[in-house]
Order: C-alpha cells, then sequence, then structure tokens
C-alpha cells in the first residue's frame, strides 16, 4: 500500500461523510488505542502556537455600528447562518470567521468596516 502525504489525506476526509469520518476515528482508535480527538484536545496550547506563526487570520466583530441591518446582512452572507444567528453575532459580537487566510480575512473585514462595523483581525 502506498504511504498517503498529510495533503492527500487531508483531501480524502474532505470528501467523506461524517459517519465516515466517525467510522475512520473508531477504526483508528481500535487499531492504535488512541482516540484522535483526544489528542488535539491535550494539546491546544501547541495548535495555537503553531497558528500564531501562520498566515491564517480569525475575524471578530466588535461592535456591528449604526448600520446593523447592512452588517447583518453581510454576516449572513459570509457565514452562511440563518437571520437569528447573524442577529445574535451583530449585537453581541463575536468571530465572524476563524482560521481564514489573511487576504480572505482582510477583505472580510473590509466588507463589514464599510457597512459601518468595527471588526478586528487576531
Amino acid at each position: 500500500m502506498a504511504k498517503l502525504t498529510k495533503d492527500e489525506f487531508i483531501s480524502a476526509l474532505k470528501e467523506m461523510t461524517i459517519l465516515e469520518v466517525k467510522e475512520l476515528v473508531d477504526a483508528m482508535k481500535e487499531e492504535f488505542g488512541v482516540d484522535p480527538s483526544a489528542v488535539a484536545v491535550a494539546a491546544p496550547g501547541a495548535a495555537q502556537a503553531a497558528d500564531e506563526g501562520s498566515s491564517t487570520k480569525t475575524v471578530v466583530l466588535k461592535n456591528a455600528g449604526g448600520n446593523k441591518i447592512a452588517v447583518i446582512k453581510i454576516i449572513k452572507e459570509i457565514t452562511g447562518l440563518g437571520l437569528v444567528e447573524a442577529k445574535g453575532l451583530a449585537d453581541n459580537g463575536g468571530n465572524i470567521k476563524e482560521n481564514v487566510p489573511a487576504d480572505e480575512a482582510k477583505a472580510i473585514a473590509d466588507q463589514l468596516t464599510e457597512a459601518g462595523a468595527e471588526v478586528e483581525l487576531a
């Protein structure tokens, strides 16, 4: 059997259904005696440290500003959330999109800023 590269493995995962991924995780637990999800949870600091040097950003809404309706529409468009969820984000602030490429994060931030929102890239 040929050895898969990390990129090939990730591509294969993207094509799987949730049920297939669950079955894969269960098979890994059985084969190796390790829960892959527990490993990811056990080292969140390491993952965060790796992300600090990466080119991904998180778009954080600080304040929707005076034109909240326009901001809600943009949030719905960007995230695919429903109206109630998008309004909740506009009202309370929070992460609009996490771990996106820096250029995409900048474009999202610019869109929200043009609508009057206060946005931060983390």
